[in-house]
């Protein structure tokens, strides 16, 4: 389901944040897989779970025509530096919620895009009578579990030894959810 477009600016520099179209594909799949490899907060290595343009374009398609999908991008001077989704399911017994996932390319932390991505994610969700927002964060990014925790998400669990980083070492994952029922 569809949302409209909103400009931002923050320090220096101004972006949007719009629905993804079926143009946005191709690039999509590149800065997924460069994203991928700028951090370990992902569940992701570099060129893991690869998705091609046009399995995002089959994303698009569907989030686009699903009531509990959205698929967002952060477009700053015509080039992709951001997105999130928010993916619902079918089942009417989980239809009131949806699972939130954002990615940023390493360049443009700091500058509240992924905030801002978030903030319209959760907009979007309180207009369309979605009452829960799940995601899952890694333990080490304390940033992102406090921006989480500002925007009313609670954790609901923990997953412990869930994920080997490149250090060799396991981490724990955190279950957060934030309910507006």
């Amino acid at each position: 389901m569809a949302m409209n477009q909103r400009e931002f600016q923050i320090k220096e520099l101004g972006y949007i944040i719009r629905p993804a179209m079926k143009k946005d594909a191709k690039e999509l799949s590149e800065i997924r897989v460069q994203i991928d490899g700028e951090t370990e907060n992902l569940d992701r290595e570099k060129g893991e779970a690869y998705i091609d343009t046009l399995s995002f374009e089959g994303l698009i398609n569907a989030d686009t025509e699903e009531r509990n999908n959205l698929f967002l991008v952060a477009v700053m001077n015509d080039k992709i530096v951001g997105f999130s989704r928010c993916e619902g399911n079918l089942l009417k017994r989980f239809a009131h919620k949806v699972e939130f996932g954002v990615c940023v390319l390493k360049d443009y932390w700091g500058y509240g895009i992924g905030t801002n991505l978030l903030k319209e994610s959760i907009g979007w969700a309180d207009s369309n009578k979605i009452t829960k927002i799940t995601l899952q964060v890694i333990e080490t990014n304390v940033k992102a579990v406090n921006l989480y925790k500002k925007f009313g998400f609670k954790i609901e669990g923990i997953l412990e030894q869930d994920k080997i980083l490149s250090d060799g070492k396991y981490y724990n994952t955190i279950v957060m959810g934030r309910f507006n029922g």
